[in-house]
């Protein structure tokens, strides 16, 4: 007990051994995992199945730091295609048993596997007609042999120096909850788009799913001219529309040129006469532009490849129907 304390008192002064405990406790949950991969069975395959086939909902249950956990694994489940929630153990016989019905699959995780709140619920569960899944790190307890399917998370050793806080215990029970959620998605033909549609307010979301005509601006807020249009008032309607351009359209409404405030600084200091130059004199022809459904991302990647800071908007039959910069991406958190 002395040496223990000075060496906590030594490393707290000194800061030795610090970076050598955590590498320890690294390599011990790494090489659980590690033990856990090798030991896969036709158990897990049935798991899988079990969730891939359920026409209800996953329950995922757990106790403790089981239960933060089956938080985690519910909450990874429910993002990857598989509509699934947490019902604390504890709740459940007061009431939230209501929750389960018999086309659900039930997770319950322990890593004792006789977790009373769990044990107490479970004949309940079963007689529903719900199919329950165990996670536990004993093969011989109460819940892996009532379970339909178990899955062994068992391990040697805690990373816990005083081997009492579930350490690898819960890292390889989350491991295993990540297996079969990655398992099932890809089972599901889970694409990127279907994880944005679970994740609007997310970056990822919000690339994959907001298209050109949610941040487009179209009717009288595209900054539009003719080419025969006098510079002069060619910079007022970039004035007023404030994009730092201006397009050039045909007699059909179709892009010619784009002119920006870029274009606008270069023509004064060649000294051109803005009253009498005409903007199709100095605009730059054949613009580059875009579809109103491709996706806000296509026209960032675009943009990033052709070094422009803004895009006109065409149809099918070419004709302009809108226009938008690199503000109105950041506007809409795209980039």
């Amino acid at each position: 007990m002395a040496s223990t304390l000075l060496q906590s008192t030594h490393l707290r002064e000194s800061g030795t051994g610090i970076l050598d405990l955590a590498r320890q406790v690294l390599s011990i949950e790494a090489k659980e995992i590690q033990s856990l991969a090798a030991r896969l069975d036709s158990q897990f395959e049935a798991a899988v199945q079990l969730i891939l086939n359920c026409n209800g909902r996953v329950v995922v249950t757990g106790m403790g730091k089981s239960g933060h956990i089956g938080g985690k694994i519910a909450a990874t489940l429910a993002s990857t295609g598989t509509p699934a929630f947490f019902m604390h153990p504890a709740e459940a016989s007061h009431g939230d048993l209501g929750m389960i019905t018999q086309d659900d699959v039930v997770i319950a995780l322990s890593n004792s596997g006789e977790s009373d709140e769990i044990l107490n619920i479970l004949p309940t569960i079963i007689r529903l007609g719900a199919k329950v899944i165990s996670i536990t790190g004993a093969t011989n307890s109460t819940l892996a042999r009532e379970a339909q399917v178990h899955l062994n998370a068992e391990v040697t050793q805690e990373a816990c120096p005083l081997g009492l806080s579930p350490t690898a215990s819960s890292t390889a029970a989350l491991a295993l909850g990540d297996a079969l959620a990655v398992c099932v998605l890809e089972l599901r033909d889970f694409t990127a788009e279907d994880f944005a549609r679970s994740h609007p307010g997310g970056k990822l979301g919000r690339r994959l799913l907001t298209r050109i005509k949610d941040v487009m601006r179209s009717g009288d807020k595209i900054p539009v001219v003719r080419s025969d249009t006098p510079l002069s008032e060619a910079i007022t309607e970039m004035t007023i529309k404030g994009m730092g351009f201006t397009a050039i359209i045909d007699d059909q409404f179709r892009p010619i040129g784009i002119f920006t405030d870029g274009d606008l600084r270069r023509a004064f200091t060649d000294g051109l006469d803005a009253s009498t130059t005409a903007i199709g004199k100095v605009m730059h022809a054949n613009p580059h532009a875009i579809q109103a459904q491709q996706l806000a991302i296509e026209a960032v990647e675009l943009m990033e490849e052709k070094k422009v800071n803004a895009l006109l908007v065409t149809d099918i039959d070419g004709k302009l129907i809108g226009a938008f910069n690199i503000n109105d991406l950041l506007k809409a958190k795209v980039i």
